[in-house]
């Protein structure tokens, strides 16, 4: 079992909300909710090599989600979990709970999905998670850890003039060395992706460069400059 400081302690929630939790990944998996197999790929290792459409097939049963909120907390079953929780003070018990944030997925407006996704997967290399509507009109696409959900929309949101003026970016990007960042940006400029910025140096230590999607929206990928 992990240890943990009285701050991470004093945050951890209560048994019956993780009970909670677990039913709901379950009900997700049962309504083949797209954006849960990518959690699941995540934390449990027998499916790590599986897509999502395999994933949602599989049987998925109640003390698989249950392994899943707790490798979320940081155990390595749920019964290590319960264990865990069991033995912390009754003024840790009481202290007041707090959600734990597992992903965060920028959202972009696009006029084209189809068109969208196709620059994505062939300038960046990212893949196609899942889409949804016939024609679809909802979508997610995916490179490593990073997730990128694409909205269709009628015309462009915001004037691309004030977007390029004000250099307002719809997602931001890491990786974690200097050499990861100076591969990207050959990656992309090799596949002929358009850029609002080439790669450089930034006086708080960074390096980054700006790509433009077909909609204009601005991409921002960043590393340490060192």
């Amino acid at each position: 079992m992990p240890t943990y400081d009285p701050i991470v302690e004093a945050y951890m929630p209560n048994l019956e909300n993780l009970k909670k939790q677990a039913k709901l990944i379950l009900r997700w998996h049962r309504e083949r909710h797209y954006p849960v197999a990518a959690q699941i790929r995540g934390l449990l290792p027998r499916f790590l090599n599986m897509p999502d459409s395999e994933i949602l097939a599989a049987s998925f049963k109640l003390s698989d989600a249950q392994e899943m909120v707790a490798r979320q907390h940081g155990f390595d079953s749920w019964q290590a979990l319960k264990t865990g929780l069991s033995t912390m003070s009754p003024k840790v018990k009481s202290a007041r709970s707090k959600a734990t944030i597992v992903g965060a997925e920028p959202q972009l407006f696009v006029t084209d999905i189809k068109r969208s996704c196709e620059f994505f997967r062939e300038k960046l290399g990212f893949s196609l998670v899942f889409s949804y509507g016939k024609p679809p009109y909802y979508a997610q696409v995916g490179r490593d850890a990073a997730r990128l959900n694409l909205r269709c929309v009628e015309r462009a949101v915001i004037e691309l003039a004030v977007r390029d003026r004000e250099e307002l970016l719809s997602a931001s990007m890491t990786v974690a060395t200097a050499d990861e960042i100076k591969l990207l940006f050959l990656e992309f400029q090799s596949a002929g992706a358009a850029f609002h910025q080439t790669l450089k140096k930034q006086p708080w230590g960074a390096k980054n460069f700006v790509i433009r999607d077909p909609d204009g929206n601005l991409l921002l990928f960043a590393g340490p400059a060192n």
